[in-house]
């Protein structure tokens, strides 16, 4: 195993450092690694250690098959970062995984949770299947001991999958909102300005949008209208109820080749639909778009524009967590809703 010793400060004059120390200054603010792993120290050095309080310092002695806390969190980190993600140098024992682009974090929790199974690894990630942001840290690394064995580190590594950040897409979108009282301009269709703000945030914009009426087959032709303009995503809100008046889900599942789902466990936004025709996703919206501010509709949007299209299977596993708690100061994406 390895070995601790103590020097006394005056007495480290050349020696190396065998892991960082970290100084706290109230007065400037600083906090962080004043002296560096593998840093050999010098005259000049030791006013400062003593500043810091240090009057004798410790030198870690490896032995065949230790592997210090810096290079086992490095070797970790490297197997996590997939696709998108970048991770630091190690500092104080830790190193961080940020994003390198905007998209959708997607990992193996249960990979996440088989490397914590050995209580001498942290690692601590963000939501899984959240949108972040180039340059956002992602997850971090810690190492409990200052040493761990070879067989240690392996055994984490081959537990480790790694994680990705797919990048946004702008999508080709079009709306069609459905209703008679909207066709007939008895009233304002409100979710065309908020899905626009909504595409704004993946790259992309509206590329048409069509109000018609209540009947199946209009509502069908508009959405074929904008397919053969080449939309990637058309999206219809409106007639998504089960009432016998509401015709969206019948005139989007006559258009389909598949429909992969409809209905979803999260409220609001139970009734969401999508389908597939040919590379085109289409959407229905429920009525609780207009009006609530994110819904189950914000979650299916992170996976479309991600290029991921959910299974019937995975968006039944949505109800835990998706009830939104419609907090007074809302955070989202940086709450559990949107890591449906």
């Amino acid at each position: 195993m390895a070995k601790i010793s103590y020097v006394h400060v005056e007495d480290a004059l050349g020696m190396t450092l065998s892991h960082d120390m970290t100084q706290i200054d109230v007065k400037t603010g600083f906090k962080g690694a004043r002296f560096k792993k593998g840093q050999v120290l010098r005259e000049e050095d030791i006013p400062m250690l003593k500043s810091m309080g240090k009057e004798s310092i410790s030198v870690l002695e490896l032995e065949d098959g230790d592997v210090h806390e810096d290079d086992a969190a490095s070797r970790l980190a490297e197997r996590l970062s997939g696709e998108g993600i970048s991770s630091e140098a190690p500092e104080e024992g830790k190193v961080s995984l940020s994003a390198l682009w905007n998209g959708l974090l997607v990992y193996d929790e249960e990979s996440i949770h088989r490397i914590n199974d050995d209580p001498d690894w942290i690692v601590a990630t963000v939501a899984n299947k959240v949108p972040v942001k180039k340059g956002e840290r992602v997850a971090g690394i810690r190492i409990v001991p200052l040493t761990m064995r070879k067989e240690q580190v392996s055994r984490g590594e081959e537990a480790t999958l790694p994680m990705t950040v797919f990048p946004f897409a702008p999508l080709k979108t079009a709306l069609v909102t459905t209703g008679k009282e909207l066709a007939e301009g008895r009233i304002r269709d409100g979710f065309a300005p908020k899905l626009q703000g909504k595409l704004a945030g993946y790259g992309a914009s509206l590329m048409g949008h069509a109000v018609v009426g209540d009947e199946r087959e209009e509502i069908a032709d508009a959405i074929r209208t904008f397919i053969e303009q080449g939309a990637e995503l058309v999206i219809a809100t409106g007639g998504m109820s089960v009432d016998p008046d509401d015709r969206t889900a019948g005139a989007i599942a006559s258009v389909a080749d598949e429909v992969r789902f409809r209905g979803v466990p999260a409220i609001p936004g139970a009734h969401l639909m999508l389908a597939l025709a040919g590379e085109t996703k289409i959407v229905g919206a429920p009525a609780c778009v207009v009006h609530d501010e994110w819904t189950s509709l914000d979650p299916l949007l992170n996976r479309l524009f991600a290029g991921l299209i959910p299974t019937a299977a995975e968006v039944r596993r949505w109800g835990v967590g998706g009830m939104c708690r419609k907090c007074r100061e809302c955070n989202y994406p940086v709450c559990v809703f949107a890591a449906r």
